[in-house]
């Protein structure tokens, strides 16, 4: 083993693709603000360190933003009595290791030449800082240190008449990825960067139109889907209905392809496809590129599960539940040693030992970020008696940071960036490891290859192929979080 593979420095809870938030909107409804809230609720698994809810009753706004849990928060009556209003929107944010503070909770609003104005955004603006730092030096003055903060920033500078040709105006000097949806005292507002790298859809309600990052979020309250927001398109709803915008030059849409091995609930739809159904597929397409001689397919939960079915169907080895997980762990969890530290990983999942004892086992898994918990739960399988590990990862290699809304750890910090394939075989100690190539996910997705010159998703993490400029990086490694500016710009 090389040093990496100490134990006293594991980071099992940095071991994990976090995505940074999830947005949810709808105008017109008697029930706003608690259809808002249960849209929320399925929209949890995009963040889990904060939720916020503002509404607008026809003369004044109303906002409720808490730290924590959607079903903490937004689940009694009294909470949703102070959201009243036909219109409302919201926001949930990903759980970090960084400060948590509630100016930073969204959605974000102010009041502007015109009226108010809340915003929430999914994404990370790769230009955030540097944008930040030219409002401070033009006077303005900051409330969070969110870049959400950005956009209301410069629409209130804008120089145009309409709210939305100011929204628009803002819009063009944003770099990077973003879902936006706003919501002013006449309207409400979805707004997806020119390649269309974060998700947001939109459906309708007892006729009332819906903006949300996922269809999970329409499919809990009975909504129908109605159609993707467009790559580069700014959606208006008002009491005449829908408008678009289309600012943008036209540009070939790069979705984030992990919104399909990661992120995206599995019951949802991103871009016309199933996320379930496509996980199965990059699984079977895995099982094609990396057999392995087995008696049993065991997926780490519960990100694995759709991709090690697929393994399992594809190879024709049995599947099983070899680890059981515990859902009903949190994260606040205060571990009093370093020994009880090291147990982390037992507290979410368990060896399932009738399974594994004896057996020659094949672990499916949806990514390799640090390679901490890959340790641990090979460990795991050992004790439980398992013959033979065998590590099966349906994605390539993760060898760049994320600028995009993703919470990678540095470069030097991710795993296939500073090992070869030997190197993280015998980091995390499989008897073998094998990843699903670039042009698997591509197959798996529905291409025949990766389009060199213009790649039908945006894949840095795998390629390095940045699709937007990196403005604030400036040529070095910074820290890719959204929350890196609660760093204090100066």
């Amino acid at each position: 083993m090389t040093e990496a593979r100490n134990d006293a420095g594991l980071d099992l809870d940095g071991d994990r693709l976090r995505e940074e938030c999830g947005v949810f909107g709808i105008f017109g409804h008697t029930d706003a603000a608690a259809i808002t809230a249960l849209g929320l609720h399925a929209l949890q698994h995009r963040g889990q360190e904060a939720a916020g809810i503002v509404s607008f009753d026809g003369r004044r706004f109303h906002s409720e933003r808490r730290l924590g849990l959607v079903g903490d928060n937004f689940s009694r009556r009294e909470v949703i009595e102070r959201l009243p209003g036909v219109s409302a929107m919201g926001h949930v944010r990903y759980s970090t290791t960084g400060e948590t503070i509630l100016r930073n909770v969204q959605p974000l609003f102010a009041e502007l030449d015109g009226g108010g104005f809340a915003i929430g955004h999914n994404g990370n603006l790769t230009n955030g800082l540097t944008l930040r730092r030219q409002l401070v030096r033009d006077g303005a003055i900051m409330q969070s240190t969110s870049d959400t903060e950005i956009i209301l920033h410069l629409v209130a500078h804008a120089k145009r008449n309409r709210f939305i040709d100011r929204f628009i105006e803002g819009l063009r000097q944003l770099e990077g990825a973003y879902a936006f949806v706003g919501l002013t005292n006449k309207k409400l507002i979805g707004a997806r960067d020119p390649l269309g790298i974060r998700p947001l859809v939109i459906g309708k309600l007892d006729g009332y139109p819906i903006l949300a990052s996922e269809t999970c979020a329409l499919d809990i309250i009975g909504a129908k889907y109605v159609r993707d927001v467009e790559n580069g398109e700014v959606v208006v709803f008002d009491e005449d209905g829908m408008h678009s915008h289309k600012p943008f030059p036209p540009m070939t849409p790069r979705p984030c392809i992990f919104e399909y091995i990661y992120f995206s609930r599995p019951d949802s739809v991103v871009g016309g496809r199933n996320v379930y159904d496509v996980r199965k597929t990059m699984g079977a397409q895995l099982a094609r590129e990396a057999p392995a001689g087995a008696d049993v397919v065991i997926p780490v939960p519960d990100s694995g599960v759709p991709a090690a079915i697929g393994y399992a169907q594809e190879s024709g080895i049995p599947y099983e539940l070899g680890i059981i997980r515990n859902h009903y762990v949190g994260r606040t969890f205060i571990e009093p040693s370093q020994q009880i530290r090291q147990l982390g990983v037992r507290l979410k999942h368990s060896a399932n030992r009738a399974v594994v004892n004896g057996k020659r086992i094949v672990l499916i898994d949806d990514s390799i970020v640090r390679g901490t918990t890959s340790v641990k739960i090979v460990e795991m399988m050992r004790e439980a008696g398992a013959k033979e590990v065998h590590f099966r990862i349906a994605s390539p290699p993760i060898t760049h940071s994320d600028y995009y809304g993703i919470d990678t750890p540095e470069r030097d910090k991710l795993l296939a960036a500073t090992h070869d394939l030997e190197g993280m075989r015998r980091f995390i100690g499989a008897d073998s490891l094998a990843f699903l190539s670039v042009e698997g996910i591509y197959r798996a997705m529905g291409y025949e290859q990766r389009d060199p010159t213009k790649p039908q998703f945006t894949d840095h993490c795998f390629t390095g192929d940045y699709p937007t400029p990196l403005t604030d990086q400036t040529g070095r490694e910074a820290s890719p979080r959204q929350l890196s500016l609660l760093a204090e710009a100066s």
